[in-house]
């Protein structure tokens, strides 16, 4: 959650200094490279195939031998990320080129962003790196610290820019070069951050590699599939950047913010359900307890459905006045606010898809069933592709939003369906029937959404930023309000199970103990 919250601060540090335009486009554009090699290489299919390894050479063989691993996986990232970074750095131009050869028709914009391309690419070996030594951690049971260090990475991309600005003018380089720093030197500290607690474990760094060694090369074998299962998202990523990127300018920017904005509760709510789900799920296949399985998927569903489509409505009837609130100062302007309010309603849309699949996902994996949920993000990834391609050329870059929220939402509905068949049933009635409940309860939330901001905008002065902290505070604390009486009245079975939850504990919570006694 902290990580997200930074991210989000990091954006709008981002947009008050550079808006959406020419910069903040070379930027997202700069930085997708490394971040891509990262997804695909580093912290997705590395991480899969490395953790269980190590963890069971630390079981069978003791810290030493792991350890060994350990330094064989970090020397042969720093052989393959050193080796990608030389190629990037020699084939920057070209490499920019084939992402976003739309920057050709603004003046010095294809420059900036293969000069900043330059300067990030180093970011993939620390992240890399990164990843190794969380694996580790994990693996020697710290979870604290490897969990803290991708925020790390956004304190120093925050401090640095800002402190960065004024050096990078003063030296005739274009500003945003600060933030590119910025996101290097993060990625640094993401890395060193974790060095300390493996340190204490009695890891020491020794540069040597033995590429026959087999536990090292049972972690490059494994690493394939997963990398295969990556491939396809970002093959998805790749088409989405060269589409936007053909858009007008700050295209690539309104949908970098509202898709972190979007996203966010997802990180807060899909995941936390779908961590607490899982280990049940688990647990209830190994019993062979189907019936307790499919209860906990249903009762999962539900509650995420509880928190998440009213958060689509939100985002999609207060999209303006949250991009304006979040966004609207310094170098991001007015008519960038309405550009990236539009493309924040389109992703809205597939708010549900996104977190029903981090529920759904990881049961077929609990099943052993791995290859579904595979095939099936590749099926989507390929729609996507399709629709977006074909939107973008009737709706612009709010197309691409649309096609990506689409996309979702067809991955999720299969994952249900094809879950359902190897379950013999998730209690579909039970969530329909729960859905519609919510439906009209967010229905009602809306409605009254709409009224009460409409009724606060009229009597409260605009553009000045403590009225929309008020507006927005008053808006959503009585859009809560509605949200909870209709659910009740409506009987919806999660939301009553956690008001007595919560009453329960409190009335369980032990008295205060007086001074003195």
């Amino acid at each position: 959650m902290t990580s997200r919250i930074l991210g989000v601060v990091r954006e709008q540090v981002l947009a008050y200094y550079f808006g959406a335009g020419t910069a903040m486009d070379a930027l997202q554009v700069a930085y997708r490279f490394p971040n891509l090699l990262r997804d695909l290489f580093a912290e997705g299919a590395m991480s899969s195939a490395f953790v269980p390894t190590f963890s069971q050479v630390l079981a069978t063989k003791g810290k030493e031998s792991a350890f060994r691993l350990g330094n064989y996986v970090v020397n042969a990232l720093i052989v393959i990320t050193g080796v990608a970074v030389v190629l990037g750095l020699v084939f920057a131009e070209p490499l920019v080129r084939a992402f976003a050869g739309g920057f050709e028709d603004v003046p010095g914009k294809l420059a900036l962003t293969v000069s900043l391309t330059r300067i990030m690419l180093p970011f993939l070996t620390f992240v890399a790196l990164a990843a190794a030594f969380m694996g580790m951690a994990n693996a020697l049971h710290h979870f604290f610290v490897p969990a803290v260090s991708p925020a790390m990475f956004n304190v120093s991309s925050i401090v640095l820019t800002i402190g960065l600005i004024g050096v990078m003018s003063a030296a005739g380089l274009p500003p945003i070069t600060a933030a590119a720093i910025g996101f290097l030197v993060g990625g640094f500290a993401q890395w060193a951050v974790q060095w300390p607690l493996l340190h204490r474990e009695g890891f020491r760094y020794r540069p040597v590699l033995d590429w026959r060694d087999p536990e090292l090369r049972r972690v490059l074998l494994l690493m394939g599939p997963g990398t295969l299962g990556l491939a396809a998202t970002q093959i998805n990523v790749f088409v989405n950047t060269v589409l936007a990127a053909s858009q007008e300018e700050g295209a690539v920017s309104w949908l970098n913010l509202t898709f972190r904005l979007m996203y966010l509760p997802i990180g807060l709510f899909g995941v936390s359900i779908a961590t607490a789900t899982t280990p049940a799920i688990s647990r209830q296949l190994a019993l062979g307890d189907r019936t307790s399985v499919r209860r906990t998927i249903a009762d999962g569903m539900v509650l995420m459905m509880m928190l998440n489509v009213p958060a689509t409505v939100g985002l999609i009837v207060l999209a303006e006045p949250i991009i304006r609130l979040m966004y609207e100062r310094g170098a991001f302007k007015p008519s960038d606010t309405i550009a990236a309010a539009a493309a924040l309603k389109f992703y809205a849309v597939g708010l549900l898809g996104y977190s029903v699949v981090r529920i759904a996902s990881p049961a077929f994996y609990a099943l052993g069933q791995s290859r579904v949920p595979v095939t099936i993000s590749f099926i989507a990834v390929l729609a996507n592709a399709a629709l977006n391609y074909a939107l973008v050329h009737v709706m612009g870059y709010r197309g691409l939003a649309l096609g990506t929220s689409i996309a979702a939402l067809l991955n999720a509905s299969l994952l249900l369906v094809m879950l359902s068949r190897r379950l013999g049933g998730i209690e579909g009635r039970a969530i329909v029937n729960a859905l519609v409940r919510i439906a009209v309860a967010t229905t009602i939330m809306g409605a009254a959404t709409i009224g009460v901001y409409g009724l606060l905008a009229a009597q409260l002065p605009s553009g000045r930023l403590i009225p929309q902290i008020i507006r927005m505070g008053i808006t959503i604390g009585v859009a809560l309000g509605v949200l909870a009486v209709s659910a009740h009245v409506l009987r919806v079975p999660q939301f009553a199970e956690g008001v007595a939850l919560v009453t329960r504990r409190l009335r369980r919570r032990p008295p205060a103990r007086r001074a003195g006694n």
